[in-house]
């Protein structure tokens, strides 16, 4: 499929990380977005927006506010001004859960899963479509079994998509680092979303360990056809999936742009090193 030229934007109510599919409604649109914190501004004036099958990165200094922006997008904080758009929809009001359901999936920096419960069980207690109430699980009513075949049949799927089949019936706290976070990346993607949300994906990994990632988060985006945002300090790995990236420094967007222009910006230098600008 052909790829439009990579546009981007420096007025707030049109800053695009990057736009691939004209034309389409995109999937996050962030307006005027911020927190603040008994005074402090942790997040101020953030504006992003990432359109279908888009993979953006959002990087930054630690403390830079890069964790808050996503506390934003998942109401786990709700925001003290601006708005933020899902697929469409304005996310004012909604929580954590209902996020959930609108298509918002995330992983975080510190692996969380379900470490006593089996590889394929951590799967199916994220999947959305297996409903069943209490009652039906509690006496197996009429319908229940069905449902349960077809819960297990949708994580065998997504486990073998990532070569996982195999770990199926293992417990998730005896599987390799790596292992572990390749799970809890299928976990979040039972939830059908429309975003998924990458906190450090590749922190505490070995070189081929990120390689392998690199390779799962575009497998990621060209199986499920959806948009990623991911918060990284590998720049091999930001560098080698992102089409668009945006730099964070004390809670504000000093730069958008390609990988190769985010690389020279000067910017985004002095926020990472430190370096003062020539006379």
């Amino acid at each position: 499929m052909a790829i439009n030229k990579v546009k981007l934007y420096d007025v707030p109510s049109e800053a695009r990380v990057l736009e691939r599919d004209l034309g389409k409604m995109p999937v996050l649109e962030c307006k005027h977005l911020g927190i603040t914190f008994g005074g402090l501004h942790a997040v101020e004036d953030f504006n992003v927006t990432i359109g279908p099958s888009e993979i953006a990165g959002l990087i930054g200094p630690n403390g830079a506010g890069k964790t808050t922006i996503f506390n934003l997008l998942t109401k786990v904080y709700e925001p003290t001004n601006g708005v933020i758009m899902l697929d469409g929809k304005d996310t004012h009001g909604k929580t954590t859960a209902e996020l959930s359901h609108m298509g918002i999936a995330r992983t975080f920096q510190n692996i969380r899963l379900f470490n006593h419960m089996t590889v394929i069980d951590n799967v199916i207690a994220a999947d959305h479509q297996n409903n069943y109430n209490l009652a039906s699980g509690i006496f197996k009513l009429p319908g229940y079994w069905k449902k349960e075949k077809e819960a297990k049949e949708r994580a065998m799927e997504l486990l073998s998509i990532f070569d996982m089949e195999d770990e199926a019936k293992v417990s998730a706290n005896s599987l390799p680092y790596g292992e572990q976070r390749r799970l809890e990346i299928v976990r979040a993607l039972a939830t059908q979303p429309k975003l998924l949300l990458l906190d450090e994906p590749a922190a505490g990994m070995n070189p081929s360990e990120t390689a392998e990632l690199m390779e799962n988060i575009r497998k990621i985006r060209d199986t499920f056809n959806i948009a990623i945002l991911l918060i990284e300090h590998d720049m091999k790995l930001v560098m080698g999936v992102c089409d668009g990236i945006a730099v964070l420094n004390f809670g504000k967007v000093i730069a958008k742009g390609t990988p190769e222009e985010i690389v020279s910006n000067e910017a985004v230098i002095e926020a990472y090193l430190g370096r003062q600008k020539e006379a």
